[in-house]
């Protein structure tokens, strides 16, 4: 039986094998890159809110604390959001007919709370607690970034388990001390590494082997 290809086929055939392998690992490092891409977690998008909002403006220049707002947040899972009647401390004084705060004063005055919209949304199966990472001295801006900075805001971070056991396996280049968890551009004083190892410590962090396990996020 002749040969169906010539000899001089033999290097193009081998060049197709060679090219279907880069294709392949291209493919894959896009598959990749999409899977972390803002697109696809939701990070540094703004959403549409009832009331936009400024943390950069409440927190950054009034110098509000992030628990005046978010009370339950050393003591609960959630951070819980602020009902009507904090927003109306202020603003019954301040603004007090401004018509970008007609839906508080109407959330005050029909008794109906206003619907804001989740921006750090983790799935169902994930559980997150805040107290305990306030506990473990986590600050807030390990998470959800300069929010003093924010003029709406927005999620940071991709929120993706890669990103959560970055932490989980170190956590001492993270944890700072207790009293400064809600600090705003916090900068250690000294080596983080030592100051984090310090406090690892110090606040009974488990081991890497406990923090990476299944059962710590998924319940």
């Amino acid at each position: 039986m002749p040969q169906v290809f010539p000899k001089s086929a033999n290097p193009w055939s081998r060049a197709s094998l060679v090219g279907v392998v880069f294709v392949a690992l291209g493919l894959g490092w896009m598959i990749a890159l999409l899977q972390r891409s803002d697109f696809t977690t939701s990070a540094n998008t703004f959403i549409e809110q009832p009331v936009q909002f400024s943390h950069q403006h409440h927190v950054g220049g009034i110098g509000i604390d992030c628990r005046y707002c978010h009370t339950a947040v050393e003591v609960s899972a959630t951070a819980g959001i602020p009902p009507t009647k904090t927003c109306i401390n202020c603003h019954s004084q301040i603004w007090a007919t401004s018509p970008y705060l007609e839906p508080v004063r109407a959330s005050f005055r029909d008794d109906k709370p206003l619907r804001w919209i989740r921006v750090h949304d983790l799935p169902d199966f994930v559980y997150f607690n805040h107290s305990i990472h306030v506990k473990k001295g986590v600050g807030c801006e390990t998470c959800h970034g300069r929010v003093d900075r924010m003029p709406l805001m927005l999620q940071k971070s991709s929120l993706q388990m890669e990103w959560c056991l970055e932490c989980h396996r170190d956590p001492a280049q993270f944890v700072r001390p207790r009293e400064a968890v809600f600090t705003m551009g916090y900068k250690p004083d000294g080596d983080q590494r030592e100051i984090g190892e310090r406090l690892v410590r110090e606040y009974n962090i488990a081991d890497e082997r406990h923090m990476t396990s299944c059962s710590v996020c998924h319940r």
